[in-house]
């Protein structure tokens, strides 16, 4: 292990900065637990007048620590954390943690403090987990140095997952949630607002740790990606999967992550996106997040997800939920193919549809058994999932066995139960012989549509710089040339005036106002279609100028773009971004003037190669059509996907913040495309 992997997780001597000798106080809690859950290094509590501080020698100040010192926590108000963290940097610690708020996430002021708190951590080559952070746990060494008011249990249940999170509070709800479960951890962090450490900076430091097997991530924002990215690809390799719950799904919670943390909020589409390319697997659902490990663990993303299970119950009600659920998550309840039929029918099972009821058949250990080794026969199922009903709750024992008989068969497929009672011990037990076990059906289809999303890391092919020039304000025209240099040339005229006249267009043409201050020039009046000749266009020309300049008094209009009409079998929207969170993405999606209002779009990060711009393409619905559906005409979809990865190449521009091509109009096959209107953004 490295050097700040043992000053966050192995430290001897721990530094308590501002440690309160009032046991009642916040400040007081750090010592208090680290006691309490049996810490047996040295605790050096620092408090400018007290001798003692709840048992402990105290000293006046961090330089008055004779010795090294492994960890700081600063237990301070944020006026006074400054001052302190150049004293521990002089010290010559190698890691400190920040309790306080008021930084980045209070505004200007508490930005700019925190920006003078790093620059002194980095002088000194200072490690900073925080501000506002509860805190590290490291259960298997008993290490408990947090504020964290879940701490006061009186026994904490290690285990072998960590979890990383920037709240603070839910590091301890997660901990107290997983420990009534029979589900231990072994280390648990707070980051924080994330100054310095990164929550997937942090994660990546328990990669190569003995201890862990799995990653648990509780995110707010995502911040320096390029940490997660490292850490997904080398925890892949160690076969310990990485596993993510995200805020932010909604508008609402995206404004909360960012007032808490100070994050600027990238979109969630572009953060699934993320998480899909690194082989990070995200649930929705907080019980899925201490409930998806076990079905991970051990094993590997599917090479080819089938996104269907079998599905045995001993409860029709809860069956029927189970498979309601699922298929809401996108997973069918698959009826036994004929290798599971036949097994099925061997065993003395009747089966009729999505669900395998046995019920009546009765629920000892071996029918129980019997039921789910025929399931497993299936050729087309991802996964057996058990759904168990009363006897869960008041025999655990046995509505268990049944499964642990079945896993014990050696067959490859994954075993899987959902309780529809409350039923705690059964719980337990499941956890503890590693099959995944669900208290909720909306959990178990999460953890199962997370399992089946859960793909390797995606090795990203090279974004070759792009030689073009582009003025600092650019219009459509300018945009134009930026795709025609990516591969992407439709021909197109500009005018200078109404009464100038295009060359080398085949009429009708469509005519629209060239500004930079424009991206939407049809509500303003700036777009006229099917102009059939030079007279006409002169006149449409100078009605659009004095309109356009009527209703848009503060924009720079330069001109006139001139284009001959195209029709095409779809349209489609394609768009590069440069996310806040995650960097570049390319966007495609049914194109047109309803772009925004149907959002039937999908992201990937930037740049793709062709394959992953065809996997695009198929999931778009307004798409589809394009794909000889019910027998209508195929369009150049393979156009298209030439025209994706050719827009995804503006990730080598780090000058250019966003470019659209919306409508990008598609032929019939061997058509091509034609870019209808295009924009670009730079930074």
């Amino acid at each position: 292990m490295n050097a700040l992997h043992r000053a966050l997780f192995e430290p001897r001597r721990i530094a308590l900065v501002g440690a309160s000798a009032d046991r009642t106080r916040l400040t007081a809690r750090a010592q208090l637990y680290l006691r309490k859950h049996g810490y047996t290094g040295d605790i050096l509590p620092v408090h400018p007048r007290e001798a003692e501080v709840l048992g402990e020698k105290a000293y006046p100040s961090i330089a008055d620590i004779p010795g090294e010192v492994d960890f700081a926590y600063l237990l301070l108000g944020t006026q006074h954390v400054e001052g302190v963290v150049d004293a521990v940097a002089a010290k010559g610690i190698p890691a400190a943690c920040v309790l306080a708020d008021g930084f980045a996430e209070a505004g200007p002021e508490g930005a700019a403090l925190q920006a003078r708190l790093l620059a002194t951590a980095k002088a000194a080559g200072l490690r900073i987990l925080g501000p506002n952070s509860m805190g590290v746990i490291n259960l298997n060494a008993r290490i408990a140095c947090s504020v964290n008011a879940a701490l006061e249990a009186d026994s904490l249940p290690a285990g072998r997952i960590a979890l990383v999170s920037q709240s603070g509070s839910m590091m301890g709800a997660i901990m107290s949630r997983g420990a009534a479960r029979g589900i231990g951890f072994s280390h648990l962090v707070g980051t924080g607002n994330e100054a310095d450490l990164s929550a997937g900076e942090v994660a990546g430091l328990l990669v190569e740790d003995p201890q862990v097997d799995a990653i648990l991530l509780f995110l707010e924002a995502i911040r320096q990606p390029q940490h997660y990215a490292d850490l997904a690809r080398r925890a892949h390799a160690a076969g310990k999967p990485v596993i993510v719950y995200k805020l932010g799904r909604s508008p609402y919670g995206a404004e909360l992550a960012t007032s808490h943390t100070g994050a600027l909020a990238g979109s969630d589409a572009a953060a699934e996106a993320f998480f899909r390319a690194n082989g990070i697997a995200r649930v929705t659902t907080l019980e899925g997040l201490l409930e998806l490990p076990a079905l991970l663990i051990g094993r590997k993303p599917l090479a080819q997800p089938r996104r269907a299970v079998g599905v045995m119950t001993t409860t029709g009600g809860g069956g029927a939920m189970a498979v309601d659920c699922l298929g809401v998550a996108g997973i069918e309840a698959r009826a036994p193919d004929a290798a599971a039929g036949a097994a099925l029918e061997a065993a003395g099972f009747p089966h009729h549809g999505r669900l395998l009821d046995v019920t009546l058949a009765g629920t000892k250990p071996e029918r129980v058994a019997a039921a789910l080794n025929g399931l497993q026969q299936a050729g087309d199922t991802d996964l057996v999932l058990s759904v168990i009903g009363s006897s869960a709750q008041f025999r655990p024992q046995d509505s268990v066995a049944g499964i642990l008989r079945a896993r014990d068969a050696g067959l490859a497929k994954p075993l899987a139960a959902f309780l529809v009672p409350q039923a705690d011990a059964s719980l337990q037990l499941l956890a503890e012989a590693g099959i995944a076990a669900f208290r909720t059906p909306e959990s178990a289809a999460d953890c199962i549509r997370a399992w089946c999303d859960w793909r390797l890391p995606r090795e990203a092919p090279a974004a070759p710089a792009i030689a073009h020039a582009l003025p600092e304000r650019p219009d459509e025209a300018d945009a134009r040339k930026l795709f025609a240099a990516l591969g992407l040339d439709s021909p197109f005229a500009t005018i200078a005036s109404p009464q100038d006249a295009p060359k080398d267009v085949a009429w009708p043409v469509a005519l629209k106002i060239l500004s930079p201050d424009l991206a939407h020039k049809t509500e303003l009046g700036g777009v006229k279609l099917g102009i059939a000749d030079s007279a006409a266009l002169k006149q449409e020309a100078a009605a659009m100028q004095h309109r356009v300049a009527r209703m848009a008094p503060q924009a720079t209009l330069t001109g006139f773009l001139v284009q001959s009409m195209a029709k095409g079998l779809g349209e489609a929207i394609l768009g590069f971004r440069r996310d806040p969170e995650i960097g570049p993405i390319v966007m495609l999606g049914t194109g047109g003037v309803t772009a925004e209002l149907f959002r039937d779009v999908t992201l990937r990060l930037a740049p793709v190669t062709e394959a992953e711009a065809m996997g695009m393409i198929a999931e778009v619905k307004g798409l589809q059509v394009l794909a000889g559906w019910r027998g209508l005409p195929r369009g150049d979809l393979a156009a298209l996907a030439q025209a994706i990865v050719a827009v995804s190449k503006l990730a080598a521009r780090e000058d250019i913040a966003e470019a659209e091509i919306n409508p990008l109009m598609i032929h019939g096959e061997g058509g091509g495309v034609t870019v209808a209107d295009a924009w670009v953004v730079r930074r």
